[in-house]
C-alpha cells in the first residue's frame, strides 16, 4: 500500500502538492497502518502519531526535510459509500485522538471549530490533517487510491512555507493552479489560511464540489474534568516503532 501512494504522488509529477512530492521522491514520507475501527486499531493510531509528533519535534525548520505522516486504513475494513462518509469515520478517529490525548488544550487554540484560529491538536501540537480518500471522483487531488489516508502535518510547517506573507501567498497560489489543473474544477473555496483566520477545519476534508458547505464540525471538546481523570482511558500507550515506517 505504501508503494502504491508513493507510485501515485510521483508517477507524473502532476500532483498538486510540491512538498508531497519532494517527501515522496526522498523516501521522507513516515507510514502508518490502521487495520480496522476497533478502539485497539484506533489507540494503536495514537501511538503512532505520538511518535511521529516526537520525531517531527526535531525538525530543522527545511521545506526539504520535512516528513509528513501519512496513515492508511485497510482498504476492505475501512470502505464506505461517500465523500461525507469517509470523512465521518476520519473525524471519528480525530475525536479518538482528542478523547485520549492526555495533554490539555493548547491555551492558544480556539476551542471551537467554527471560529478562527481553531485547529486539531494532540499532545500540545497543532497539526493539521488532510482527509483523502477513494469516493472522490472529481477531486483527484484528495484521492491517494483504495485507502482512507490522513495525510499528518504540524501546522507550524505551513506557517514557515506558506504562511500569511506575500511569498507564502505565492506558495499557495501556485498550489491551487495546480490542484485545478490536476482536478480539472476550481480549488476548494473552503481552502484558506490559519493566520487569516479563515476556518480550518472544512481545510480537512473537502467536498467534491464547490457550492456553500452547511454542514457543522463533529469534532467536540471533551469535559475539562477528562483532563484530570487518569481513570479513564486518556493515556495513549507508548509507541511500540512496529507500525511507523520510512518510506522505501
Amino acid at each position: 500500500m505504501a508503494s502504491s501512494i508513493v507510485e501515485h504522488i510521483t508517477r507524473t509529477g502532476q500532483f498538486p502538492c510540491l512538498f508531497a512530492q519532494h517527501a515522496s521522491r526522498t523516501e521522507r514520507l513516515v507510514f502508518s497502518f490502521v487495520d480496522d475501527l476497533s478502539k485497539a486499531s484506533f489507540m494503536k493510531s495514537a501511538s503512532d502519531l505520538a511518535e511521529y509528533l516526537e520525531r517531527a519535534a526535531s525538525w530543522d525548520g527545511s521545506p526539504a526535510t520535512a516528513e509528513p505522516l501519512v496513515m492508511v486504513f485497510h482498504p476492505e475494513r475501512v470502505a464506505a459509500p461517500s465523500v461525507a462518509s469517509y470523512h465521518q469515520i476520519a473525524w471519528s478517529v480525530l475525536q479518538f485522538w482528542h478523547d485520549v490525548d492526555p495533554a490539555p488544550w493548547p491555551g492558544t487554540v480556539a476551542k471551537d471549530p467554527h471560529t478562527p484560529h481553531w485547529t486539531m491538536c494532540f499532545l500540545g501540537v497543532q497539526i493539521f490533517v488532510n482527509i483523502s480518500n477513494p469516493a472522490h471522483r472529481r477531486r483527484r487531488s484528495r484521492n491517494l487510491g483504495p485507502a482512507l489516508t490522513l495525510v499528518i502535518n504540524p501546522r507550524e510547517r505551513f506557517d514557515k512555507v506558506a504562511g500569511d506573507t506575500p511569498a507564502g501567498w505565492k506558495i499557495r497560489q501556485r498550489i491551487r493552479e495546480r490542484i485545478e489543473a490536476y482536478d480539472g474544477l476550481a480549488h476548494s473555496p473552503a481552502l484558506g489560511s490559519y493566520e487569516a483566520g479563515e476556518i480550518e477545519w472544512r481545510q480537512y476534508g473537502l467536498m467534491e464540489s464547490n457550492e456553500p458547505r452547511t454542514d457543522r464540525c463533529p469534532f467536540k471538546m471533551r469535559r475539562d474534568a477528562a483532563l484530570e481523570d487518569t481513570e479513564q482511558p486518556n493515556a495513549i500507550p507508548a509507541a511500540s516503532g512496529q507500525q511507523v515506517s520510512h518510506n522505501g
